[in-house]
């Protein structure tokens, strides 16, 4: 019995061992944190959520000049500002065209509107208007005179002056910023893609205009970037056969050419623009826009003339309300 029970301890004893170093080895371990490791979300910046600091592996080059590049943004180039001239005379449409007009313009960054009334004071109805249109504008007064309102003279002309005689005393004393200038009748319209084009005018700049001098359209002739001759509907022998709505002046190009003016004297009607751009450029000169002046970006609208028949015929409205 005994023997059996030596034979079956000797068999049992070194598994018994084994357990007993097993055991031993295993509490000597470090045990585990309590607290898990914090995970890394790469989404935690973006939703708000703490980062970790990360492990610094020696300086990055680079790094600060990059941090000072985000906090100081290199200077926007200025953009140049548009001039828009538009001549204006008292009529029942006068108000719904500058209407049309200033909903335009409201939507061109960085434009000045220089309104000249036809008058010899500024009128009431013109001066609410552009006090409610929120716009960047200047308000002028000069009239026509009387010999001068008869059917078939040029008309517009003191009030384009006096547009033009308004830029020139701003700018004399001071750097001139970059600029263009353009004639904006109030019974144009207008694409917003025009004031794109316009804006990059080196010296005079030229494009198509749609519905005038009896054609769908009027337009410069261009080849190889130049212009080369008229495609219009009334005497293309002018030396710039252009309407006054299609061509806009280097802001530079007015200042530097103080006696540049639209005359009375001497010019027949039809021919103030070419007048006047013959003062301060060529032809050869002209800037092509509207992809080579083969976009119409611009059209005489011309309001129809209100038919106002009955007015006299009934009582006047009690109410005195401004159209």
């Amino acid at each position: 019995m005994k023997s059996v029970l030596f034979s079956r301890f000797f068999i049992l004893l070194p598994w018994i061992l084994i357990v007993i170093i097993m055991l031993d080895v295993d509490t000597r371990r470090p045990s585990p944190p309590l607290t898990p490791r914090p995970y890394f979300s790469p989404y935690a910046a973006a939703r708000g959520g703490p980062r970790l600091p990360l492990r610094r592996a020696g300086p990055v080059r680079g790094v600060e000049k990059l941090n000072e590049s985000r906090q100081q943004p290199p200077p926007q180039p200025q953009l140049p500002t548009i001039y828009a001239i538009t001549p204006t005379y008292s009529r029942p449409v006068q108000k719904a065209e500058l209407t049309r007009l200033a909903n335009t313009f409201r939507q061109v960054a960085q434009l000045h509107w220089i309104l000249v009334e036809d008058a010899a004071a500024r009128s009431e109805l013109v001066s609410r208007f552009l006090a409610r249109a929120g716009l960047p504008s200047t308000h002028l007064h000069v009239p026509t005179p009387r010999r001068y309102k008869r059917p078939g003279l040029p008309r517009a002309t003191e009030q384009r002056n006096a547009g033009l005689a308004w830029l020139r005393q701003r700018h004399q004393h001071q750097r001139a910023q970059p600029g263009v200038l353009f004639f904006a009748d109030d019974d144009n319209t207008y694409s917003l893609e025009l004031f794109q084009e316009m804006r990059t005018t080196r010296k005079v700049s030229v494009w198509p205009v749609g519905l005038v001098g009896g054609r769908r359209y009027e337009r410069p002739l261009v080849e190889n970037g130049k212009v080369v001759g008229w495609y219009t509907g009334w005497r293309a022998d002018r030396p710039f056969a252009i309407d006054m709505a299609g061509f806009a002046v280097s802001l530079q190009v007015i200042l530097s050419n103080p006696k540049a003016v639209f005359k009375r004297r001497g010019s027949q009607p039809g021919m103030q623009e070419s007048d006047f751009l013959k003062q301060i450029t060529t032809v050869e000169e002209l800037e092509p826009k509207a992809n080579n002046c083969t976009k119409v970006l611009v059209w005489h609208t011309r309001t129809e003339k209100v038919n106002l028949a009955n007015e006299p015929k009934y009582h006047l409205d009690t109410v005195k309300i401004e159209v």
